[in-house]
């Protein structure tokens, strides 16, 4: 996905839900910060977002432009409706978004997640997915190891710190074996 496209997912998302501002919690929030991340860092299609102001209206985007939407058939990607709770994010994740405008003339933006706010959150997941998201971003010195190692020292919730700290030393194993 593009900056671009990302933008007219949110502004295919604002027209269809009414809702100007919208978070961006995905892997393509990476775009907001680095619009020509590399391909690798780039290659979902979907975009994960939900209006700021009524997450409720998540599932009208997975509608209208969904997976195996209209859209998605016509654009080749796609909107995918989540929740406030769909990720784990760090203390203070809302303070760190970073703003993507949309330019459409009606005031839309994208509010996207901090580049190590999103490592956090995919981290937390631990999938196979995520750890190469991960890797990558390390490969391409996009994020810094001493920002999330913070992070993950500055996580409260016991259970959610055993995790992280478990899965961010697999992900700097996996990338140590590919140097």
């Amino acid at each position: 996905m593009t900056k671009e496209q990302l933008q007219h997912l949110l502004r295919a998302a604002a027209g269809n839900t009414g809702e100007k501002v919208f978070i961006v919690i995905g892997s393509q929030a990476i775009l907001a910060t680095h619009p020509d991340a590399p391909r690798i860092l780039k290659k979902s299609m979907e975009g994960d977002t939900y209006p700021r102001d009524a997450p409720e209206k998540a599932d009208i985007i997975d509608g209208a432009i969904g997976e195996g939407s209209q859209f998605h058939a016509e654009f080749g990607y796609y909107a995918h409706g989540i929740g406030p709770d769909t990720a784990c994010v760090p203390k203070g994740w809302e303070d760190r978004l970073v703003e993507l405008p949309v330019d459409d003339g009606k005031g839309t933006i994208g509010l996207c997640l901090e580049k190590h706010d999103l490592a956090y959150s995919k981290l937390f997941a631990g999938r196979e997915q995520d750890y190469d998201f991960i890797l990558n971003l390390l490969k391409h010195r996009l994020i810094n190891r001493g920002k999330i190692d913070r992070l993950i020292a500055n996580e409260k919730r016991p259970e959610v710190k055993g995790q992280l700290k478990r899965n961010w030393t697999i992900a700097k194993a996996k990338y140590s074996s590919k140097l």
